[in-house]
């Protein structure tokens, strides 16, 4: 088994917040391994090996989980972050195997630059696909070079890379291309806006 993403995780014998903070004062991040039917193992992962390599890899990131002694692949299906402090708090990893097919969701990143005039809003941030779990692209890139006004690319219409498949609506749409506002446009909406404000402020 290939050894990159290795990472020791130790088996938790103790539950609950108080045992999931202690776990985090002890410098490591309290996790959950289930699927394929097996039951659930409640693990703790060094935070600063487990924060790299999501760092390197991304939240869909495989990892190769050494438990006592054995190696077990398993992809993380979700990161809690504090809100304030931004350590890791949780993390929920799914057991997967070599050739199997996973379905999660990748990070949209526009590239290019679109016609002269235009306006481009990225309506999703991801997209739901089905690929080799231990195949997965990090993200998948959508161009929208040269593209005119009025065109809005929807998820079905992205090209992706060989073996990922769409999994979630075709007709979602990523990417809208829109005719930018002129700088008079502007100007006439932020009068108006700042009339409607004087107004509520008579009454």
């Amino acid at each position: 088994m290939s050894d990159v993403n290795q990472i020791e995780a130790a088996v938790r014998t103790e539950f609950g917040k108080g045992a999931a903070r202690r776990t985090r004062r002890d410098g490591n991040v309290p996790a959950v391994l289930y699927g394929h039917q097996a039951e659930p193992q409640h693990l703790s992962l060094n935070a600063k090996a487990f924060a790299a390599i999501l760092r390197t890899h991304g939240t869909n990131a495989i990892l190769n989980l050494v438990v006592d002694g054995k190696q077990q692949l398993a992809m993380t299906k979700s990161v809690v972050v504090h809100p304030i402090r931004r350590y890791i708090e949780h993390a929920d990893l799914l057991i997967v195997k070599r050739g199997e097919r996973v379905v999660t969701d990748v990070n949209v990143v526009v590239t290019g630059d679109a016609a002269a005039g235009t306006l481009v809003t990225q309506e999703a941030t991801t997209l739901s696909i089905e690929a080799d779990a231990l195949k997965l692209p990090e993200s998948i890139e959508v161009s929208v070079e040269g593209v005119e006004a009025g065109t809005q690319i929807l998820a079905g219409s992205i090209e992706l890379p060989a073996g990922v498949t769409l999994a979630g609506d075709a007709e979602a749409l990523i990417v809208n291309v829109i005719a930018a506002p002129s700088a008079a446009a502007l100007d006439e909406e932020g009068e108006g806006a700042a009339e409607a404000e004087a107004a509520e402020e008579s009454e």
